[in-house]
Order: C-alpha cells, then sequence, then structure tokens
C-alpha cells in the first residue's frame, strides 16, 4: 500500500511544479510611450482591465501614464507593477529560476506615438490677424478646388515670390468658454494649400495645390509648414495642469477617442505639445444614502487627450481614449485623483 501510495506521489508532483512553472511570471519593462490600456489590451486581451492594475498598484499615480524602467509582472490574468526597490531582488529571482529568458525581459514595446496630418485646425485667438486672404477666384467662381486659380493679397511687398506655399483657412465660429462665457478666438478650419505663381507688389495669382474642403473667396492665408504630417511624442508635463474642453473641430458636443478637440491651456499656463491630459467627471453622492459620512467620491476617469498644438492660451489636442461619454466643458487635468 505505501508503495502505491509512493508511486502516486511521484506521479502527482511533476504536475504540480509544472502548474508552478506555468504561474512564474515574465517580467516587462516600461518603454516610452506605454499605457496601462495599452498594456491590458497586450498582455491580457483586454484593454478594459487598465482600471483594475491602476486601483490595485498605488505606485500609479495618473491612471494611464507610466514612465520608462518601471517593472510589471505579466501573468496570465494580471499584471503587477514591481515597487523599485522590490526589483533588483525580484529580478534576481526570477532569472535564477531561468523562467524568464533575456530576451523576455528586454521586451521592447514601440515608442507610442500620435500621427497629425495639418488638418487639425486650431482657434485664432485675440488679436490674430493672417497673412494673407484670397481675395478673388479664376472666372469669378465662388468655390474653388485643386488646379484651379485664385487671386490673393500677398505681394512683393510682404516678401513674397513665385514657388511660395501658403495653408488655406476658414474662419468659423466665434468660441465661448462653457464656464465663464468668457471669448476665447474663432476656430480656423483648414481647407488645402495654394502656392504662388506669379507675384505682383501688393497681389498675386496662385494655384491650389491641396484641398480638404470647398475654398471660396475670403479665406484666410498662413504660411505653410512643409512638413505638416509629424509624430508626436508623449512628454509629461511640468507643473499640474487643469482645464476644460471648450470646442471641438466638428462642432458636436459628444466627443470620443479620435476627434480633435480645443482646450483652455496654452503655453503661458505651462502646456507643451506631447502632454497626456486626463478627462474627468466628479461623482455626484446621493445624500439619502451616506447621511453625512462622506463629503465626496473618487473622480470618475472618462478618458485621455494628447496636446498637438499650443497657442498662448488654448490648445489643439486629439482624444486617445474614451471608456464614457465625452461633452464639451468636461474637464481635464495632468493628475487624476
Amino acid at each position: 500500500m505505501k508503495m502505491i501510495l509512493l508511486m502516486m506521489l511521484f506521479l502527482v508532483m511533476p504536475s504540480v511544479a509544472s502548474a508552478a512553472g506555468q504561474q512564474e511570471p515574465t517580467i516587462y519593462v516600461i518603454k516610452q510611450g506605454d499605457t496601462l490600456w495599452g498594456l491590458s489590451e497586450r498582455f491580457i486581451k483586454d484593454p478594459s482591465y487598465w482600471p483594475n492594475m491602476w486601483s490595485n498598484n498605488g505606485q500609479i499615480t495618473n491612471p494611464h501614464f507610466i514612465y520608462p524602467g518601471q517593472k510589471v509582472r505579466v501573468f496570465p490574468d494580471r499584471l503587477e507593477f514591481i515597487n523599485a526597490e522590490a526589483a533588483p531582488a525580484v529580478q534576481k529571482s526570477v532569472s535564477a529560476k531561468t523562467a524568464v529568458s533575456a530576451e523576455t525581459v528586454q521586451d521592447v514595446a514601440a515608442e507610442k506615438t500620435y500621427t497629425i496630418y495639418g488638418s487639425e485646425g486650431f482657434l485664432a485667438e485675440k488679436n490674430f490677424r493672417p497673412f494673407g486672404t484670397v481675395v478673388g477666384a479664376q472666372h469669378d467662381r465662388i468655390v474653388t478646388g485643386v488646379d484651379d486659380i485664385v487671386y490673393t493679397d500677398i505681394g512683393a511687398e510682404l516678401n513674397a515670390k513665385g514657388g511660395d506655399k501658403f495653408a488655406i483657412f476658414r474662419k468659423d465660429i466665434a468660441v465661448k468658454h462653457p464656464l465663464n462665457n468668457e471669448e476665447m478666438g474663432f476656430k480656423l478650419i483648414p481647407l488645402g494649400a495654394l502656392q504662388l505663381t506669379d507675384v505682383e507688389k501688393k497681389s498675386s495669382r496662385a494655384i491650389i495645390t491641396k484641398s480638404f474642403k470647398e475654398i471660396s473667396p475670403g479665406a484666410y492665408l498662413q504660411p505653410y509648414k512643409e512638413s505638416l504630417r509629424r509624430e508626436i511624442s508623449l512628454k509629461s508635463t511640468s507643473i499640474d495642469l487643469k482645464g476644460y474642453i471648450i470646442e471641438s473641430l466638428s462642432g458636436i458636443s459628444i466627443i470620443a477617442a479620435g476627434d480633435i478637440v480645443y482646450i483652455d491651456l496654452g503655453s503661458s499656463q505651462g502646456a507643451a505639445v506631447g502632454n497626456m491630459l486626463y478627462v474627468v467627471r466628479d461623482m455626484i453622492i446621493d445624500q439619502r444614502y451616506v447621511e453625512g459620512r462622506i463629503d465626496k467620491l473618487p473622480q470618475e476617469v472618462l478618458g485621455a487627450l494628447v496636446i498637438l498644438d499650443t497657442g498662448k492660451k488654448t490648445s489643439t489636442a486629439l482624444v486617445v481614449k474614451s471608456i464614457d461619454t465625452i461633452y464639451k466643458g468636461d474637464r481635464i487635468v495632468s493628475q487624476t485623483k
């Protein structure tokens, strides 16, 4: 009988050891641009897992922005951040068991960047003056497009010459702050681009080389930036930023991931290209149930946005994540609570 029990024990032990080996976590080193939802999608195959990881890891102050060099234990069903002081011991232990190869430990995620194409528009703030204007079109056309001839008020007096390129914008609605009704500026909607062909003293002829939308006389002209398409990398904020979403490129009030928005934070407040901000909303307490025991609930995180371009008091941003409906007037912060 004892012999049978010993044989059964030896049969069971390898499977137990194997199961234990399967539970041994791999170690992932955070790279620039990684986010909690990105890690959740990559390793857990569930991007909606990130709130659990955030709440279970107190060292992460921001729910979405983490920093290069941090290490994460990757289990089949969860992710755990390693405290900085514990990281060397854990790494040594794992290496000794050869559960994680050097290649796995140094697994590199592509740096997270966001591509902008020059069609995002911006808010023209107080005292803005365009460089020039489309004053007419060949054959008195009201609407023009690619390869059409137009005329501008840009001439040699402004040091213009044949071959110069300009971006074309339409002046859109005035934008007022949703809280205090302060006029923040007006939207400039990108329409396309043109190139000067013949230049007089105070005017010029031009050909439209690019068209996003219909172009009409009265459109504004700004010097063309040759590399309109560029990559934006995440950049940590230097100060605590707090503001509001004040408008969207489309003009709609309901905003989602992929939408372009304008915010009331600019370079004068310390905002910079690449800053990630979080859209938050205070949770309302039903006083019938709290009986005075609490006065405030944790903020609800609705999503995140990345600043693409800054003015003095406003910025253009891309909504990169929305886990709930976002509206004009929602608050944005650089540090969540």
